[in-house]
């Protein structure tokens, strides 16, 4: 397939038209604005990054498992280790990203400074080529005007050939021979405008298609250059996923070195207390075990408490003395 080029088909058929050169700038500007955007979303994502790695740096230190003891401790201490290792990793990765976008802003900067030059040439070529095509185009009304102006005094030189008032012929010639050097000198200054326009449109043609090679260049620059750069953001990522799997790797072989039983036998080992259980507690009955100091144990039921207070008895003289009397023959004043 035949390459496609940008000299052959941004021309015009107006000469003073600059519709072709027109549609290129645009086309320029536009892949500026699409580096500066590119650009713009690498810094921000660099900015999430940072702010994802300073988050996950404060939390690698934080506590956790702090009170955890032999391989499970062990484990959990890589883990947090390894935490703050993707989290360094994140912030060289928002670095990275960071020199990419400034590689990018470098290279804008260098387009847009080389396309500038020639830009301020080819406004300064437009404006001369429109200039030269006025005035050109103005020495070609007044030539032709100069020429209707010649004909119509030789036509009326003609039309008073028999007239016998010589006077008036002199003055037709000698507006006849006026008109003739008017329109010479009219046609000598519209193929003077003419040869100079056409010098005009050489160099313009001239620079034109050289511009339109260095826009081409820059296009084609402009599209490897941001296709390369995206490519190279897409592997910082999938690295970066790479190093945050290898780090994590780490905290899973770490915990395959942890071992259920051995911390268990571990704790046992180390805060032990004794291997025999506590006594049961027996009930002891109050009463069971005392003895009596004048006989020995036997087994004795319960005391209750004695019945109300008798009444006492009188005798019928009223000179007797009145004892007390305890009706219950087992009483007596010492208690056991």
């Amino acid at each position: 397939m035949k390459n496609i080029h940008f000299k052959d088909f941004f021309w015009n058929s107006d000469l003073i038209c600059t519709g072709g050169y027109d549609a290129i700038i645009q086309y320029l500007n536009d892949g500026k604005r699409t580096c500066k955007e590119v650009e713009d979303f690498m810094k921000a994502r660099a900015s999430i990054e940072e702010k994802y790695a300073k988050d996950l740096l404060g939390l690698s230190k934080k506590v956790c498992g702090h009170n955890e003891m032999n391989t499970l401790k062990r484990s959990l201490d890589v883990f947090k280790l390894q935490t703050e290792q993707v989290s360094l990793s994140h912030l060289q990765l928002a670095q990275s990203m960071r020199d990419e976008a400034k590689k990018l802003e470098e290279f804008r900067e260098k387009q847009k400074e080389a396309r500038k030059k020639i830009e301020q040439q080819m406004d300064t070529l437009h404006k001369q080529k429109s200039s030269q095509f006025k005035k050109t185009m103005d020495s070609k009304k007044s030539y032709e005007q100069k020429c209707r102006d010649k004909e119509e005094a030789d036509q009326n030189v003609n039309r008073n050939t028999n007239t016998n008032n010589t006077k008036h012929m002199e003055k037709l010639y000698s507006k006849a021979q006026q008109a003739k050097q008017n329109a010479e000198e009219a046609d000598r200054l519209y193929q003077q405008n003419v040869a100079a326009l056409g010098k005009v449109r050489d160099e313009w043609l001239k620079e034109h298609m050289k511009a339109c090679e260095v826009f081409e260049k820059q296009s084609i620059e402009r599209i490897s250059f941001l296709r390369n750069i995206v490519w190279t953001h897409l592997n910082q990522l999938s690295q970066q996923c790479v190093t945050s799997d290898e780090l994590y790797e780490e905290v899973r072989k770490s915990l395959e070195q942890c071992d259920v039983q051995e911390d268990v036998e571990h704790f046992v080992n180390l805060r032990r207390t004794g291997d025999k259980p506590p006594a049961p507690v027996m009930y002891e009955n109050f009463y069971i075990g005392q003895k009596s100091p004048t006989a020995a144990p036997t087994s004795r039921l319960p005391l209750s408490r004695r019945g109300p207070i008798p009444n006492p008895t009188h005798s019928t003289t009223e000179d007797d003395t009145i004892y007390s009397t305890v009706q219950d023959a087992g009483y007596s004043v010492i208690e056991y």
